[in-house]
């Protein structure tokens, strides 16, 4: 027994008309079997008409009842997205009045896991979602910036967790000062932890020249580009529940500068008396460096570029764009009509 549409009703006022269905009997072919009539005649029918008709068919009735055809999906505004991640920044009750520092860190400890032998790791897959990643002892604290971003992603739903990530980095220098950051979109998110790249990727702030170089070459950076980086430090704080260092690196935490620099140089840094970590404190205590940055005025090839930096706030901004837009695009297939924002620091 099928199915047949042996009629039509009309809906009134419309001039729409609707198949009617009646039972009809039939000895002919079955479903399987592919027959002239039954249920596997209208079987292949009904999907035909799904696949081919039924965006007309419903553009029809939305026309006949007054309603506008679907709209196709809007392309996704970046410029909107920079926005919306600036207006989570400013927040009184989080360190020093801004999640800005954090998101640096997001972008950058999910970027600079990449390993330019292997082409593993780097900022495409965004795989800090997943453990063991996630719990790499150099990740400490990010799940706060991590959560605060899931807003944003949920309002816009196109982007990938991987392109979120690395724009709230941009997002974040530039409404703190720092200099245009050039970024595109383009990078996919991984589905499983398998993509996790090992612990130990990321640099160990208790180390020296040695271990800087060898994290910093995996990656493909020269000298230069790993002192204009470090510069990055010229925002945040250390917390002792994080990576058991305390303190700021400098006076404006919240503002991106090359005071980073200025205070390697024109401070005296002296090891700090404390149960923590070793680390160097000014002689007010209030500033603090950490045997990694102590690492750059020891180094005659890395001084040369502090020296360079502190004098010079525009060469530092402009490294810092060029490096850090690098790091953010390590190992990523970008295609080659990839756009290349400039985005405009919100008001």
């Amino acid at each position: 027994m099928t199915r047949s549409f042996s009629s039509t009703t009309k809906i009134p006022n419309t001039g729409v008309a609707l198949p009617r269905a009646h039972r009809a009997y039939s000895t002919g072919g079955s479903a399987s079997s592919g027959g002239g009539s039954g249920f596997g005649t209208f079987a292949l029918v009904g999907l035909a008409a799904a696949a081919g008709g039924a965006y007309y068919f419903q553009d029809d009735l939305k026309k006949a009842f007054g309603g506008a055809p679907a709209a196709p999906p809007k392309p996704l505004d970046y410029q909107e997205v920079y926005n919306a991640i600036a207006d989570l920044l400013d927040n009184a009750d989080y360190d020093d009045g801004s999640y800005g520092p954090v998101l640096v860190r997001l972008a950058w400890h999910a970027s600079g896991t990449y390993d330019k032998n292997s082409k593993t790791g780097g900022s495409n897959g965004a795989t800090m979602r997943f453990d063991p990643e996630a719990s790499h002892g150099a990740n400490a604290g990010l799940a706060v910036a991590r959560k605060l971003l899931e807003p944003i992603k949920a309002k816009f739903p196109q982007i990938s967790y991987s392109d979120l990530w690395t724009l709230a980095g941009v997002v974040a220098i530039q409404e703190m000062g720092g200099p245009v950051i050039p970024w595109r979109p383009g990078r996919a998110d991984a589905e499983t932890a398998a993509a996790c790249t090992p612990d130990g990727r990321l640099p160990d702030a208790a180390k020296g020249q040695d271990h800087i170089r060898d994290i910093f070459y995996r990656m493909g950076f020269n000298d230069q580009e790993i002192v204009a980086l470090a510069g990055a430090h010229a925002l945040g704080r250390c917390h002792t529940d994080r990576s058991g260092f305390e303190g700021p690196w400098t006076r404006s935490p919240i503002t991106f500068s090359n005071d980073y620099f200025k205070n390697l140089l024109q401070e005296r840094w002296t090891e700090r008396k404390w149960s923590g970590p070793k680390q160097f404190a000014d002689k007010t205590g209030d500033l603090m460096m950490l045997p990694a940055d102590i690492a750059f005025i020891k180094d005659r090839s890395f001084y040369k570029y502090v020296t360079t930096y502190a004098k010079d706030s525009d060469a530092f901004f402009k490294d810092f764009s060029a490096a850090f837009g690098k790091l953010l695009e390590l190992g990523v297939p970008f295609p080659e009509d990839a756009k290349v924002y400039n985005f405009k620091p919100s008001a």
